[in-house]
């Protein structure tokens, strides 16, 4: 088991948004939070994959998500994934996976302080998020259970779509997180005359 921060290490942890999330635009129309602390652990596989690690679903198709409870799952590539829970939601999980890949041709790696999760929601999240980049994001096309690695606003990101309401996550590199923070206020600032 991986001990977590305690005292004064606990009190210690940072996050780069602090006092700019939560946001949002009046009657909800965009909304920005920040998963806050969130394990990230970051799983490399050889051939053959297996449906389940640890317990933990790993979607076998590209671009989808796997989802068990607070656990998601998000394929990045033919023998790589990133497994994510909100803080304290499952605090053996980087060892249920440690321990189940040690007798596999496998990599586990703690990524949890590399990146921040943005959470983007609201009615014209979508139309947000399309400023930002060349998906198409369109319901028809990328839906609830998927995900991609692309280029949003210059910046390699991770969009993660996790339901039709519609909302999103967004993984950036910790260094850029403020930067990304301060380009989407600004960019949904056009949506504040339709409320």
């Amino acid at each position: 088991m991986v001990p977590q921060p305690i005292g004064p290490m606990a009190e210690a942890r940072h996050s780069p948004l602090e006092g700019v999330l939560p946001w949002s635009l009046p009657d909800g129309l965009v909304t920005l939070a920040e998963l806050r602390f969130a394990r990230q652990i970051g799983l490399r596989l050889r051939q053959p994959i297996p449906a389940y690690i640890g317990g933990v679903p790993l979607p076998l198709q590209p671009n989808r998500v796997a989802v068990m409870r607070a656990v998601r799952t998000l394929w990045l590539g033919p023998d790589e994934w990133l497994i994510t829970a909100p803080e304290g939601a499952v605090p053996e999980l980087l060892s249920w996976i440690t321990h189940a890949a040690a007798d596999r041709r496998a990599e586990v790696t703690d990524l949890s302080a590399s990146r921040i999760i943005i959470e983007i929601a609201g009615p014209r999240a979508r139309a947000l998020l399309e400023k930002g980049c060349g998906l198409d994001l369109h319901p028809r096309a990328f839906t609830p259970g998927c995900c991609a690695q692309t280029l949003f606003a210059k910046l390699p990101v991770i969009l993660d779509q996790t339901s039709a309401a519609p909302s999103y996550r967004l993984f950036v590199r910790r260094s850029a997180a403020r930067w990304l923070c301060d380009w989407l206020t600004d960019a949904a600032e056009e949506f504040r005359h339709l409320s």
